[in-house]
């Protein structure tokens, strides 16, 4: 489909009549399911804190608990300015910003299973969800920062 084409979506205009309308670029539509994922797991670190803490790297030049809760923060802030279409692109480039910060995270969660000879499914499971952190930061860059018609992101 050429790219001046946008879908179209059926409009009642009275009388029983559908017109078809052109919808809005994705971009300018709000990303619920991003909005619902970064708002539960925002929630989450200050709800069930102790399994944050646990997975953050020693090496961090903070406390645990400190890195727990201004992950959640920033989960929850890039969450909320998602959904006004004026702060979208600021909250994707945070968003992105954010999983690359807490990857380190996702890898000490799976060395600390290695470590306690967790059962070898929770480290497969462990192992397949590091690729899928880049998968995370596209669909929230396309959403929020390019927008799903663009070529170069």
């Amino acid at each position: 489909m050429p790219r001046s084409v946008a879908p179209l979506r059926a409009v009642n205009v009275g009388g029983g009549h559908t017109a078809r309308e052109p919808r809005p670029p994705a971009r300018r539509r709000v990303p619920w399911g991003l909005v619902a994922l970064f708002g539960v797991a925002g929630v989450a670190h200050f709800v069930a804190p102790a399994f944050f803490d646990a997975i953050v790297p020693r090496w961090l030049p903070m406390s645990p608990r400190a890195a727990t809760l201004w992950s959640g923060a920033a989960e929850l802030a890039g969450a909320i300015g998602l959904v006004p279409r004026a702060t979208r692109r600021a909250a994707g480039i945070g968003l992105v910003a954010l999983l690359v910060a807490v990857f380190p995270a996702n890898v000490q969660m799976l060395l600390d299973a290695i470590a306690r000879d967790a059962s070898p499914a929770w480290i497969a499971a462990l192992v397949l969800r590091l690729p899928l952190q880049p998968v995370l930061m596209r669909w929230v860059w396309r959403a929020a920062v390019r927008g799903p018609g663009s070529r170069r992101a």
